[in-house]
This record gives C-alpha cells, sequence and structure tokens, in this order.
C-alpha cells in the first residue's frame, strides 16, 4: 500500500471516481482500436494495395492537412455544444469511414476515403482533454493527464498485439479484418462515452454571458503564449510522432530489410515502457518547470533516432534489440510530453475557450502529420533515407530549445513551478 501511496497520491486517487473513472475507459477502448492500426497507413497503402511510396506518404500528407483544416470548427463546437456530442458524432462517423477504407481498392477510393477520415480526426483529442480538465481541479489536472496518457498507451499496446498476430502482407484480408474490427471497438468506445453525456454538454453560465459567448478565435489566436507554444510544438512534433508515423515503418521494412511482424512487437516495448514508468515519472516532474521538462522531451527524442541510425550497421537481429531500446528512450520522453504539453494549455486557456484551446494546441499535431510526411518523402524519394533518423533529431532539439524559451512568457503555476497542493 505504501508504493500505491507512492506512485499515486491519496487525494488524487480519491478524485478517480464517477466520470472521471468512466472517461478513462473511453479512453482505454478507443485506444486499443487506434492500436490496431497504428502506424500502417503508408504500409497498407504501398505494400498491401500496391500504391507508390511517393503517393502514400503524399496521401498521408493531404489528410494531415485536411485535419488540420477541420480542426478549428470541432474546437468551437465542443465550446458551443459541449465534448460529449462532438465526440459521439466524430466516433461514430470514423466508424463508417474505417468500414470503407478497409474495402479500398483504387486510388480515387482511397484518397476519398482517407480525406473522410481525416475530417473526424481533426477533432483529435480537443473534446476528451476538455472534458477531463471539467472532471479535475487544476492541481489535479498535470496528474490526470498523466494517467489518462498511461491508459491510452495500454490500449495501445493490446491493439498492436493483436495487429501483429494478424496482420500477413501476403494476405490482404487481414488488413481488411483489423480495420473492420477497429471499426467495431469505436462504436463500442462511443456506446461507454454514452454515460458522461451529463457531464459533457454546453456549460450554460458560459453560454449565456453575452461578452464571453462573442470571444472566439480572434482571442485564442492573440495569446502569444498559445501561439509559441503551437509554434514550438510543431517542430517538437516534427522530431518525434510526425515522423515516427509517416516512416518508422517503412524504415524498418525497406532500409533495414525487417520483417513487418516486427513493428507491432517494436512499438509494444513503447507503450509497455510507458505503463511501466508514467506514474514513477509524473512524481519526478511534480512542481518542476514544465518548459524545462519539454526541453528532456527533446533530448530523449534526439537519442531515439540517434539509436535507430546506427541499426543501419547492424545484423537484423541486432538490429531489432537496438529498435526495441530506443522506443523504450522514445516513451520516456513522450511519459513527460503528454501530462506537461496539456496542462500547460489548459492552465492558460479560460473556461468558455477551452475547446478552441485545446484545438488550436492540436494544431502542431496537424501542422507536424502535414510537414513530417513530405519531408520524410523527400528523404526517400532522393535517395537519403539513411540520414533522415538524424535530421528528424536535430529537429527535435530545436523544438525543445523553443520550448524552453515559453518559459519566459507564462506564469510560474502555468509552467507547473508551484507544488501541487497535498
Amino acid at each position: 500500500m505504501k508504493l500505491v501511496d507512492t506512485l499515486v497520491p491519496v487525494d488524487f486517487r480519491s478524485s478517480v471516481r464517477g466520470p472521471l473513472r468512466r472517461l478513462y475507459v473511453c479512453t482505454f477502448i478507443g485506444c486499443v482500436g487506434n492500436g490496431l492500426t497504428l502506424s500502417l497507413f503508408v504500409i497498407y497503402l504501398h505494400n498491401v494495395r500496391g500504391f507508390s511510396t511517393t503517393f502514400s506518404t503524399l496521401l498521408l500528407a493531404l489528410s494531415a492537412i485536411v485535419a488540420l483544416s477541420s480542426a478549428p470548427l470541432w474546437g468551437t463546437l465542443t465550446d458551443r455544444l459541449g465534448p460529449i456530442p462532438v465526440i459521439l458524432f466524430v466516433y461514430c462517423a470514423d466508424a463508417v469511414a474505417l468500414v470503407f477504407w478497409a474495402l479500398a481498392h483504387t486510388r480515387e477510393q482511397a484518397t476519398l476515403t482517407a480525406l473522410l477520415i481525416a475530417v473526424f480526426g481533426g477533432a483529435g483529442w480537443g473534446p476528451a482533454s476538455t472534458l477531463l480538465s471539467r472532471l479535475v481541479t487544476p492541481e489535479h489536472r498535470q496528474r490526470a493527464f498523466g494517467v489518462n496518457f498511461l491508459l491510452v498507451n495500454l490500449g495501445i499496446g493490446f491493439g498492436t498485439l493483436i495487429s501483429a498476430s494478424v496482420v500477413n502482407l501476403q494476405r490482404p484480408d487481414t488488413f481488411v479484418a483489423l480495420y473492420i474490427f477497429n471499426a467495431g471497438v469505436t462504436v463500442l468506445a462511443a456506446l461507454y462515452y454514452l454515460t458522461l453525456r451529463h457531464n459533457g454538454g454546453p456549460i450554460k453560465e458560459l453560454r449565456d454571458d453575452p461578452v464571453k459567448r462573442a470571444e472566439g478565435w480572434r482571442e485564442v489566436m492573440t495569446d502569444s503564449r498559445l501561439v509559441r507554444y503551437v509554434i514550438a510544438a510543431v517542430f517538437l512534433m516534427i522530431g518525434g510522432y510526425g515522423s515516427l508515423d509517416a516512416g518508422l515503418s517503412l524504415f524498418v521494412v525497406n532500409n533495414l530489410k525487417i520483417s513487418v511482424h516486427a513493428i507491432g512487437i517494436i512499438f509494444f516495448f513503447n507503450t509497455s515502457t510507458i505503463v511501466l514508468v508514467q506514474l514513477w515519472v509524473l512524481n519526478r516532474i511534480a512542481g518542476k518547470s514544465r518548459t524545462r521538462v519539454m526541453g528532456f522531451v527533446a533530448l530523449f527524442w534526439f537519442i531515439f533516432w540517434l539509436i535507430l541510425e546506427t541499426t543501419l550497421a547492424l545484423p537484423a537481429s541486432a538490429s531489432i534489440a537496438m529498435l526495441c531500446l530506443s522506443m523504450v528512450v522514445f516513451a520516456v520522453g513522450e511519459t513527460m510530453l503528454q501530462p506537461v504539453g496539456s496542462a500547460i494549455v489548459n492552465d492558460i486557456a479560460p473556461e468558455h475557450l477551452r475547446g478552441r484551446y485545446n484545438a488550436a494546441a492540436g494544431l502542431s499535431w496537424g501542422v507536424s502529420g502535414t510537414l513530417a510526411p513530405a519531408i520524410t518523402a523527400l528523404y526517400f524519394s532522393v535517395h537519403l533515407s539513411n540520414w533522415w533518423p538524424i535530421g528528424t533529431g536535430v529537429t527535435a532539439l530545436v523544438g525543445g530549445a523553443m520550448m524552453m524559451n515559453l518559459r519566459r512568457h507564462i506564469s510560474a503555476s502555468a509552467d507547473g513551478r508551484v507544488e501541487p497542493a497535498i
């Protein structure tokens, strides 16, 4: 019991009940579905459906542009309607689109379906982050986001293990079954979100205030603190998730000549590390400068890309071992990024604009998801793919330096330099 009290303080444990507990269950179910097809976009289009690498990576970039364009709409709807109506619509529509994606055979079908999925994906984690911020007090916010991220990765870990045992490049039907199963899990998550309908509607007091109701994206985009955060996050994400999603599976299969089955195993090391160390990391970063923690995220991610670069000189078996090690390093960076980044955004956001602030912060994912595939495609198309890892690592360091500079522009409380209340 003493260990539990150390990892998860009693005051926070007492808040994990009712709506917050149900939200965590929703997070887990939804992320099992995400894990089923994580990082298979390019492999599915190129190695299964036979489309070129250029078409596949550029479609991924175009999808990111569409998601980026739709993000402001979802942020506005979240503030006006509440997060739950937005989540329910997005999840149900996404499930239908996944079925069409599984059955796509032509370029036209793949393009149309990918863009539909991207529109719904534009909502991102914004509505759920807004809902989570409502369900916890500010002093518990960073830890609550950290636990949520732990469950995200626990769900993804289960999904990737299922994926690794099912997918077969010689049997396209295994990919079809995987995407349809993903659609079913998505519907299940939507049904469970229904239990939170009384907690995720519009806030009447804010809706009836004419001054606050008149405020919108102009106020959001003129907040220099948020703008600096988003720009720094774009560089950091290009050096992290954006490039990881765009090119890691391609690099592993085509440059390292490792089986596609190894991808699920590699990602399992990532997710299992997060599950094992997230609570410990949350205690280590409590009361520390959040922007400085972001600098350490960049350093860990640079080390990840450096390790990936060294695998080019190793035999296949040693490469797999190094890839698993690199994913552990990347995961440690993730355990710091997710709770800290979300806490910064939601601490500077006013309640009536919280949905828009989370959507704006999500722009960093959209922009990086647009640029990273294009940059990755450039490396591969000009036959410089062996230099792709180290170039991406340098980009992560630039993002980390910009995050550390943000410290001068936000309050000590928003930067986490105030010990949480016990």
